[in-house]
């Protein structure tokens, strides 16, 4: 039943060496995956915001949350839009379309769900499946059923979620703050202008990363405010706060 035969020392002493050249070989294969598996999750974002967020963008299957500013969630939006995502914004009847399109979201794969009601959630879910970002403004506190549905949706999918407002499982919260207009002289002129401080607080993150842009500049273009020089990550956070932008 057994065979019998002589093993000889330079077997043995070549099999451990080829094990651990096919662990290499295997430890090498998985890195190269788990690399291009994580490039892959980032979508494209707006150079002046990518420094503050975590990974450097969006990752798709994530959440984040927006506290009241439609033009953070416009500035979050254009860069994904331009770059063949189709988007779609739920439960905010006030997001300007001549806003969205001066900002470079492309309105031929924009889709507004102004008014869902009580059906947000299932709206919401619904276009999470086709669209890579969705915006959306709950009407009331999410339940916990409610986020693991969505959450569980959005992992599966690979969409992107935008909330106004809290969300429990966000993977960061973004703010404005310290909102100053340019343009205005004394007592005549018009507006042109925008600073702003944009901060980023993360799970992944031990302190808030927040940066002076302009939002936007005389061009109408976002970009980062000249005074930065110290770099996005180590700028103070203005203590003010503006309720709407």
């Amino acid at each position: 039943m057994f065979e019998h035969r002589e093993v000889s020392t330079s077997t043995i002493a070549r099999e451990p060496t080829a094990s651990l050249d096919r662990v290499r070989q295997l430890q090498d294969r998985i890195s190269k995956m788990q690399t291009k598996t994580l490039d892959e999750k980032v979508i494209p974002t707006h150079p002046a915001l990518a420094p503050l967020l975590p990974g450097g963008g969006l990752k798709q299957g994530s959440t984040y949350s927006i506290e009241r500013s439609a033009t953070l969630i416009m500035a979050l939006l254009a860069a994904p839009s331009a770059a063949g995502s189709w988007c779609a914004v739920v439960g905010v009847p006030e997001f300007g379309l001549e806003a969205a399109s001066r900002f470079g979201i492309n309105l031929d794969r924009l889709v507004l769900v102004p008014r869902p009601g009580e059906h947000w959630l299932n709206v919401t879910a619904a276009v999470a499946d086709v669209m890579g970002v969705v915006v959306t403004r709950p009407p009331k506190r999410a339940t916990d059923s409610t986020v693991q549905r969505l959450s569980a949706r959005l992992r599966q999918r690979g969409a992107t979620m935008l909330v106004l407002g809290s969300w429990p499982s966000s993977e960061a919260m973004l703010s404005l703050s310290a909102s100053r207009w340019h343009g205005i002289g004394a007592g005549y002129g018009h507006l042109s202008a925008r600073e702003v401080t944009v901060t980023v607080s993360s799970r992944s993150a031990a302190r808030p990363r927040s940066a002076r842009l302009w939002f936007p500049d005389a061009g109408e273009q976002f970009r980062a405010h000249q005074s930065s020089t110290s770099g996005p990550a180590e700028m103070e956070v203005a203590p003010r706060r503006e309720a709407t932008g």
